[in-house]
């Protein structure tokens, strides 16, 4: 009888939570349409453009000042491939081809997620607690009194900030994997390795390496940026719900990055892309 009487609540529990998810995307969505439609009239009406300051200031702040991380954290990750793979590889002879997989593995996938996850700690959460503080100090509720639209000004430059930024740290990241694995194998491994390491990753990655890390770091950078700018518009609550803004901004965004990655790899591979 109890189990009976606590199965209607359960339900409606469940059923409240897949109708919070439905409504999350939803609004994620929403404000995607929303702020591709203004950065398009900002490109083709010259009475609709964003503040290219604006722009300049948030590329800045996403990709300038990010850039040192993202390389010594790439750094590092090629320094950890060349190590790990070196063991399982000289039994076969075929140490040599460790430049072949860090090249494939750090071109197509590690870079532009590596890169995406750094993103979303260092400037995934800054741009939600800075739309956050803006919602709750009022300054959101002002611009739209001045028939100004938050969308326009705040959140058209922070995404498109954010989506060529990751696309240009990943170009540097993808060669900062490729520079730690040869420092590596320089250092630390037999000569045959760094000989003919820059050769054999010549011969092994194609364009299409290149490219589709590249299409996936842009993708990457709209997960975050529409994430944070959506967490941090949607802030209730003072500073507790900035701080909880910022922090699902970062949970939210590495969910979003990993499951994008894998459809991604889904895609590829039925396409033998």
């Amino acid at each position: 009888m109890s189990e009976d009487a606590h199965r209607p609540g359960l339900l409606t529990a469940v059923g409240a939570r897949r109708l919070a998810g439905v409504s999350y995307v939803g609004g994620m969505a929403l404000l995607l349409g929303e702020t591709a439609r203004r950065a398009w009239q900002a490109t083709v009406r010259p009475r609709g453009r964003a503040g290219k300051r604006a722009l300049r200031v948030q590329m800045v702040r996403v990709g300038v000042r990010s850039a040192g991380i993202v390389c010594l954290v790439q750094l590092f990750i090629g320094v950890i491939l060349a190590l790990q793979m070196a063991p399982p590889l000289e039994p076969w002879g075929q140490v040599d081809k460790i430049a072949n997989i860090i090249g494939v593995a750090g071109f197509r996938m590690l870079g532009p997620i590596i890169t995406a996850v750094v993103l979303s700690g260092f400037a995934g959460a800054s741009i939600a607690a800075e739309l956050g503080t803006m919602v709750v100090a009022e300054e959101i509720e002002a611009l739209e009194a001045h028939a100004l639209n938050p969308v326009r000004f705040l959140v058209v430059p922070r995404v498109v900030a954010t989506f060529w930024m990751t696309i240009l740290l990943t170009v540097i990241a993808d060669w900062m994997i490729a520079l730690g694995g040869y420092v590596t194998s320089r250092l630390a491994l037999e000569p045959s390795v760094y000989q003919f390491y820059w050769r054999n990753m010549q011969l092994q990655v194609r364009f299409r390496d290149f490219f589709s890390g590249l299409v996936m770091a842009g993708v990457f950078g709209l997960v975050i940026s529409v994430i944070a700018c959506f967490e941090g518009l949607r802030v209730r609550g003072g500073a507790e719900g900035v701080g909880r803004a910022t922090t699902m901004t970062v949970v939210y965004s590495i969910v979003g990055i990993i499951a994008s990655a894998c459809v991604f790899t889904m895609i590829f591979y039925v396409f033998g892309f």
